[in-house]
């Protein structure tokens, strides 16, 4: 069990350094169907096209594995 939490522990903090870098290569959550609003001087994004495609990725990476 602590291996388990060790290893997510890990990868989350690796997904979180590396993730802002790798978002300037690509431009996930400005596709057709993302909402950006703004509303009282901040602008709130509604990524729904990015997380239906992350999702799918997600679903066909663990159905190979």
């Amino acid at each position: 069990m602590l291996k388990w939490i060790l290893t997510l522990v890990i990868a989350i903090f690796l997904l979180g350094i590396i993730a802002p870098h790798a978002a300037r290569f690509i431009r996930f959550g400005k596709l057709p169907g993302d909402i950006a609003c703004r509303f009282r001087g901040r602008t709130y994004y509604l990524p729904f096209t990015t997380t239906i495609l992350f999702s799918l990725i997600l679903l066909l990476i663990s159905r190979f594995i």
